[in-house]
């Protein structure tokens, strides 16, 4: 019998790149499960600060991320992998939907941080994502109406900003270790 073949795709925000905590511990946990690792990583953004609130400005980051993601990808045999994995923050939720939704593929999806512009293409029971309740990005309401109209079980950090972190250190960093737990619960389900 042959092993599964997994693949994991690492799509960062705007200002949070693949070194980042959440998507460096992801990419570990994900390595530690046997998947090959494919970051995505971006050029071009404005500074996150002259985005947030502007829609348009919004839509034209998704555009720039979208292509991009587009020219790294395109030689990616997807048919060579049993298991699918997209990991992605911020805008880069937004981008790993519409490229699963687009390229018809069949993905497992760990959003952190979803924003509005994710829901557009996401696919009912196709992930699990962590948001924070100060995340001056993406309204609660809508995110939690979202996440269980898609059936998206939905990680909620209290007064978590749009890195889910409080201010607080070391409370950040128990909260790092419970979402990486549920991050790698997810990895390694048997269900996939």
């Amino acid at each position: 019998m042959t092993e599964e073949k997994k693949l994991a795709v690492l799509f960062p925000g705007i200002g949070y790149t693949n070194d980042r905590p959440l998507l460096y511990y992801a990419k570990k946990l994900a390595q530690k499960h046997g998947c090959d690792i494919l970051p995505v990583n971006y050029t071009g953004f404005q500074n996150p600060k002259d985005v947030i609130g502007k829609a348009d400005v919004m839509k034209a980051s998704f555009e720039l991320a979208y292509r991009q993601s587009e020219e790294i990808l395109q030689d990616v045999n997807w048919k060579e992998y049993s298991r699918i994995l997209f990991i992605s923050k911020s805008v880069g939720t937004a981008v790993a939907a519409a490229y699963a939704e687009r390229h018809e593929l069949q993905t497992e999806n760990i959003y952190f941080t979803p924003v509005e512009g994710t829901f557009l293409f996401m696919q009912e029971h196709s992930g699990i994502a962590f948001h924070g309740t100060a995340d001056p990005w993406a309204d609660n309401a809508m995110v939690e109406e979202n996440c269980h109209k898609f059936s998206i079980p939905l990680y909620v950090t209290e007064q978590g900003n749009h890195s889910l972190e409080t201010g607080d250190v070391l409370k950040d960093i128990e909260q790092l270790k419970q979402i990486m737990s549920e991050t790698e619960a997810y990895i390694t389900r048997e269900d996939a």
